[in-house]
């Protein structure tokens, strides 16, 4: 550090071109991790180095202001320092405004959590400076109720904003609150919306944690929001950021005389007395005193050792579960959870008689609601559909599909139809391992049973297990366990799963729309047909359900849902791993040609990650196809 002598005056304009010159040549972190340390030191109790600094940042030229401001924001070690070190920088140039109140905060969202409470922290620090951070906030807010941005940006933009928007709640002071109460609450109420539209579950939660913490912001003495969500880390951070911290301070050792003195200026004064402490008597109120005298402590009680339990007799035949579920008889709790719990069995065990019933059982399970609080009710119900479906396939099957286009079926419904032809799908295509033929071995569900649930998980992973067995491995071993060879019993069934499904998508009804609001039972049922067609491997079928499924694809490819998105790549990714190569070239070359394109488009603009994995997986796998039909000689 020079000092100039004689109270001359000096300028700083060249250091700070030296500064802006450097960091925008992306030697930030070398520059200004020697430079903060030092300014750091410097301003913390001088205020003429507070100015100089000052100076040194507003000196930079706009063209190198944003590196600049940038790297003291991502250096400082809080919102106070960095205060100290920019002073009002972002009321006096435009351009650190934009980068500050902009750029760092909706045009990018990359940075991490404690940039975000260094930057918004440093906006409340100065009443010039609170004005830009209601701006903010409002803007925040506009962008996060946007349902054009829900849709179109990414999640981990969305989570960012929400960051944000949390952290400039927990700035604002009450007098703000109620100046602008009214449009917080008009923004919470079209952006929670939005997010409980979306068919991503981390979309969903991320608006309703916000919504619950701008309720509880402007409804400080009245009824909050409160919603129902699973939390996990990413919403115990949210929340945390709700709650300003203070910061930090290190406090200096002392000698044990005064650090008992200060200890004991600490704890609330209490009145001296020579006697010891009593504890006082609780003092009863009347009515518990009344309830103290009436209580039936004195009473002598039951012998009821000799009790027994009521077994309730498990029904033996189906029509004694249809009668129980459906008759008179369905009154009878007990008798009805023992039949709800009996059924699968009783299917599995008497196919004939399942088969001269199965339509009427098919509807009575689809439904049938929980009238006691049985355990595990969604998943006995499934299971005891999946075992009608796998024991009479077609009939079943055509009843199913027919009715998730019907009218009067709550959307809950048809993604329980969804689930139950995926399943029965599975099981009648996947062979048993060997010595095991019980039905209870088989496999657990591709999709899960929440309504918000991401069956692409499971898919991936189909996907990946269908890759890995396709590559060439030396020297591996042994890695897999033998399987009896069976038939596959999809063989025959899988046109009655799948084409049913694939035909009125596009035809509207009154209280069910695929292309309109119902957006998340579109992306269940793209999942559903991608997985049918990856299950249809090697069957009669799979090179028409191929060619359907590529136009269904075609028709949809640019929906505004990313997990419609992600479900369409998915069809993709089971016609190229289903449907014979030569048929794929022989029957849909254009089609194919048309659709690498389109791949290609997604991998490098589509705002969703999931989506650009997908996309590039499906390129490889043309690629793979083409280089094995290559190889095959002529």
């Amino acid at each position: 550090v020079c000092f100039i002598p004689g109270g001359l005056d000096c300028s700083i304009s060249f250091v700070s071109h030296v500064l802006g010159k450097v960091c925008v040549h992306g030697r930030q972190k070398e520059i200004l991790g020697v430079l903060v340390p030092h300014l750091m030191d410097l301003t913390k109790s001088d205020c003429i180095w507070q100015r100089i600094c000052w100076r040194l940042v507003e000196c930079v030229p706009d063209r190198w202001m944003e590196a600049v401001v940038l790297g003291f924001v991502q250096r400082a070690p809080g919102a106070d320092v960095l205060s100290r070190l920019l002073g009002n920088l972002v009321v006096k140039n435009k351009k650190a405004q934009f980068v500050v109140t902009q750029k760092m905060l909706l045009l990018q969202y990359g940075h991490t959590t404690a940039v975000l409470q260094n930057l918004l922290g440093y906006l409340s620090l100065d009443s010039l400076r609170r004005s830009l951070l209601l701006r903010v906030l409002q803007e925040l807010l506009e962008t996060w109720s946007s349902s054009s941005a829900v849709k179109h940006s990414p999640a981990e933009q969305q989570l960012y904003i929400s960051k944000a928007i949390l952290i400039c709640l927990s700035h604002l002071k009450e007098p703000e609150i109620e100046s602008c109460r009214q449009e917080l609450l008009t923004s919470m109420m079209e952006g929670v919306k939005c997010h409980l539209d979306s068919s991503l579950p981390q979309l969903r939660r991320l608006g309703m944690v916000v919504a619950e913490s701008i309720s509880s912001k402007i409804n400080t003495e009245g009824p909050v929001l409160k919603f129902e969500y699973e939390e996990d880390d990413e919403t115990r951070e949210l929340k945390s950021l709700l709650v300003q911290t203070p910061p930090f301070c290190v406090v200096p050792s002392l000698p044990d005389d005064d650090r008992s003195e200060k200890a004991g200026a600490a704890l609330p004064l209490v009145p001296e007395s020579d006697e010891k402490p009593h504890t006082a008597a609780p003092v009863m109120p009347d009515e518990e005193l009344d309830a103290e005298l009436d209580s039936d402590d004195d009473l002598t009680p039951y012998d009821m050792s000799e009790d027994k339990e009521l077994k309730i007799k498990t029904p033996v035949y189906i029509r004694d579960c249809i009668e129980v579920l459906t008759g008179s008889r369905a009154e009878d709790v007990d008798e009805w959870e023992a039949a709800v719990k009996a059924l699968e069995s009783l299917v599995r065990k008497n196919p004939a008689a399942t088969r001269e019933v199965s339509v009427e059982l098919a509807k009575i399970l689809l439904h049938l609601e929980e009238k006691t609080c049985i355990e595990g009710f969604v998943e006995l119900r499934q299971r005891a559909q999946v075992a009608v479906l796998t024991t009479d396939p077609i009939p079943v099957a055509k009843y199913l599909t027919s009715q998730f286009y019907s009218l009067n079926y709550s959307l809950r419904q048809r993604m329980d139809i969804l689930d139950v032809l995926v399943l029965a799908a599975q099981e009648l295509s996947c062979p048993k391992f060997h010595g095991k033929t019980k039905h209870s071995g088989a496999q657990k569900p591709c999709i899960q049973l929440l309504p918000g649930s991401d069956s692409s998980k499971d898919w991936r992973r189909i996907v990946d297990e269908r890759i890995k067995s396709k590559t060439r491995r030396f020297d591996m071993g042994r890695s897999h366990v033998e399987l009896a060879s069976c038939p596959n019993k999809f063989n025959s069934v899988a046109g009655h799963f799948f084409f049913p499904l694939i035909q009125h998508f596009d035809r509207p009804l009154t209280t069910f729309d695929l292309l309109g609001e119902d957006h998340l039972v579109l992306g269940r049922l793209v999942h559903t047909l991608a997985i049918l067609m990856y299950l249809a491997v090697n069957t009669v079928a799979v090179t028409a359900m191929g060619k359907a499924l590529l136009e269904f694809v075609w028709a949809l490819r640019f929906h505004t849902d990313s997990y419609v998105r992600q479900g369409l790549l998915s069809c993709i990714s089971s016609l190229l791993l289903s449907v014979p190569a030569e048929r794929v070239l022989a029957d849909m070359t254009e089609e194919l040609l048309e659709t690498q394109s389109w791949l290609g488009d997604v991998m490098e603009k589509d705002p969703d990650a999931d989506c650009r994995r997908l996309a590039l997986q499906n390129l490889l796998l043309m690629e793979n196809l083409k280089k094995k039909l290559e190889a095959v000689p002529s």
